[in-house]
């Protein structure tokens, strides 16, 4: 069921609202200087700051031509806070605005809409932010105070947290006839598409309640059964991380709780195999008395733990046949993917976060390493190749390609994630850069996402990167936005158009491109 996120109407209470906008308001005057990753008035600025709603506006091709095969919409979610805190804010933690441009006929209607969570809701009714900003972390008497407030709206029933408290603004999945926007930290919520490009959010989906609390924001999907692969992460008691999958009717099945993972670890993101699930756990654990005690951020680096590869059958029904590899100094947050190499060997190709204490407080000193790892699993070994010395994270390939051998990933160059300079293609299989494009002195873009110029065409190899990748790319100096289609082919990723938005679109995270008629013969339109 997908369940709308109407507030209780008693929301606030005037003892809480009154407590919340004055006994704390004093404390705050005389809280100390937050860090720059955490202050929000300096985290949410330029083109981070965030905006407002847009209902749908047609757009203007400025460059080229809009191929007549890219019929769809193209969506990014991204953090854009309702409400400005007077507390700790970390850009992870803003809630979820959905940035679409609806492509048909080569013409272009862009809109943007907040994703209606629970949360969104009760705090827009409310005036001001509710919900304490776990992640970011708590740093002094206010900080705790807030949340000693949310607790007390829970106990009085003025929070229900069965109906959940995430924000829906990492990333997008379509599986099940459904489009989703995610959040590790909620279910899914389900949204809806108008045919003239507008957005609707249709309500929580709890998978028939057969799914509590939450769920990755990276799912897989099996292009071949159809299947979607997931799991949930617990930061307080164990199992720690629970994996299941969902039918190719949406139907969720058994759940396998990790058993052999023994600590709290926020893990971002996994992969698939035909015949494997495979988990990167990194250096990073959860420490939840930093929040009780005012420390900071509830997620630390544990130097000396040692990150490790965990491969389980896809299909496994218990954690028995787990196999764990340790790997020294690999962190990786997202997989690009990965494949079996014959009956004993297993490869994963995934960006590693060198130095992944700063990956929260100081991101842009941050260098992201892209690796092959082969992973021997009868002689227990792993062997590692860089692909590329420059720092790449967010990427993409071929979707019809996801657990299975494939030859290019298109990434993008770092300057400060998730914002990027420009974007490389590289060969997976002479494990080496073949091409790349920087967006200009100024401009920068976010993920590049590779949308197949047929969807579900693959016909051999040699098709694999026949299409396009696409990104929103901002000008800083300008303040002008604008839709850019480059060619994957091309050995410059050569510009095939760019369309001119209304407004400039704020640096986000994870994007999706739906066709036509996947989207429109879908339990999403409207």
């Amino acid at each position: 069921t997908a369940s709308q996120s109407k507030p209780n109407q008693s929301i606030p209470g005037p003892i809480f609202k009154t407590f919340q906008r004055t006994t704390i308001s004093k404390f705050i005057d005389h809280r100390p200087p937050l860090h720059p990753s955490v202050d929000p008035c300096q985290v949410f600025t330029g083109n981070f700051a965030p905006v407002d709603e847009l209902e749908p506006t047609n757009c203007t091709v400025v460059e080229g031509e809009l191929p007549g095969c890219l019929n769809g919409v193209y969506i990014r979610n991204g953090s854009n806070p309702q409400h400005i805190p007077n507390g700790p804010l970390h850009f992870f933690e803003g809630d979820g605005m959905l940035h679409s441009l609806k492509l048909s006929g080569g013409q272009a209607t862009h809109c943007s809409r907040y994703v209606k969570t629970y949360k969104y809701m009760l705090e827009k009714e409310a005036g001001f932010p509710i919900f304490p900003n776990i992640l970011s972390g708590f740093y002094s008497l206010p900080d705790v105070l807030t949340y000693v407030m949310a607790v007390g709206r829970v106990l009085c029933g003025h929070i229900n947290l069965m109906r959940g408290f995430g924000l829906a603004n990492t990333s997008l999945a379509f599986f099940s006839n459904k489009l989703l926007a995610l959040c590790e930290s909620d279910l899914p919520y389900v949204i809806g598409m108008a045919q003239e490009g507008d957005i609707e959010t249709l309500g929580r989906w709890d998978f028939d309640r057969k799914l509590f609390a939450s769920m990755t924001a990276h799912p897989k999907v099996d292009k071949d059964t159809k299947e979607a692969f997931a799991f949930q992460c617990n930061p307080s008691f164990s199992p720690y991380v629970t994996y299941f999958y969902f039918n190719e009717d949406g139907v969720k099945q058994r759940e396998v709780p990790l058993l052999s993972i023994n600590q709290p670890t926020p893990i971002h993101d996994f992969a698939i195999t035909k015949r494997f699930a495979i988990f990167p756990e990194t250096q990073l654990v959860v420490e939840p008395t930093n929040v009780m005690l005012g420390r900071g951020m509830p997620v630390v680096c544990e130097q000396k733990k040692v990150p490790r590869i965990g491969i389980l059958p896809r299909y496994a029904e218990s954690d028995s046949n787990t196999r764990w590899f340790p790997v020294p100094g690999f962190n990786a947050m997202h997989v690009t993917n990965a494949w079996e190499n014959g009956d004993d060997e297993v490869v994963l190709v995934a960006p590693n976060v060198l130095s992944i204490a700063n990956v929260f407080h100081k991101i842009e000193k941050v260098h992201f390493s892209l690796e092959k790892l082969t992973i021997n699993t009868r002689a227990g070994k792993v062997s590692r190749n860089i692909l590329s010395k420059r720092s790449l994270e967010l990427g993409s390939i071929n979707p019809s390609y996801i657990g299975k051998k494939n030859r290019y990933a298109y990434l993008g160059i770092a300057e400060k994630v998730p914002k990027m300079s420009g974007l490389a293609k590289i060969d997976l299989e002479k494990e080496c850069e073949v091409s790349r494009r920087l967006y200009g002195s100024g401009c920068f873009g976010g993920e590049p996402l590779f949308v197949p110029r047929k969807a579900n065409a693959v016909k051999s190899d040699e098709d694999e990167d026949d299409g396009f990748v696409v990104s929103y790319v901002h000008d800083d100096s300008s303040g002008q936005s604008n839709f850019t289609v480059m060619d994957a082919k091309s050995p410059n990723l050569d510009i095939v158009a760019k369309v001119k938005l209304p407004r400039r679109v704020p640096y986000g995270f994870h994007s999706l491109f739906v066709s036509q008629d996947s989207l429109f013969n879908s339990n999403c339109s409207k």
